[in-house]
């Protein structure tokens, strides 16, 4: 990716073929075509450049040992699962599917550009998961108070 700040929340439908299109603004913001997908926290998908993936996985692998529990469980449901998928000349990606029942996609889904990668959502969920975290985001807004500006 490029230095910019990718951000901002889009809409999509999936296609009968497991397939999204992927938001003009994020891709022009990408400097190649190829991305991984994987499970993220929340029963959502997260999306990574290459090279954004390859230095979150490094740091995850360096971490982690074999002998315990929590490590393996996360390399089982983060480094496993991710596969590298590519956008196609219409501007669309293939969510595979083990992915998208991971994550509950059906129709509409919500794409997040969270700075340096981005989470895809079954847009219910997220509503569902935006009004249930309400509390706990209010508190987390509390934390930040020492961000001046």
């Amino acid at each position: 990716m490029e230095n910019d700040v990718i951000t901002g929340e889009y809409k999509n439908s999936l296609d009968e073929k497991g397939r999204l299109m992927f938001p003009v603004k994020l891709r022009s913001e990408l400097s190649e075509m190829r991305l991984v997908i994987t499970r993220g926290i929340d029963r959502c998908l997260w999306v990574f450049p290459l090279a954004e993936w390859k230095a979150l996985s490094d740091k995850v692998m360096e971490s982690a040992s074999l002998f315990q529990s929590g490590s393996r469980s996360v390399l089982r449901r983060l480094i496993a699962p991710a596969q590298e998928i590519e956008i196609d000349k219409s501007g669309r990606i293939s969510i595979p599917q083990s992915l998208r029942e991971y994550a509950g996609l059906e129709k509409d889904c919500i794409i997040l550009g969270i700075n340096r990668y981005f989470e895809l959502w079954d847009a219910g969920a997220y509503e569902t998961y935006l009004e249930e975290s309400e509390a706990e985001f209010q508190q987390a807004t509390e934390g930040l108070g020492n961000i001046c500006l």
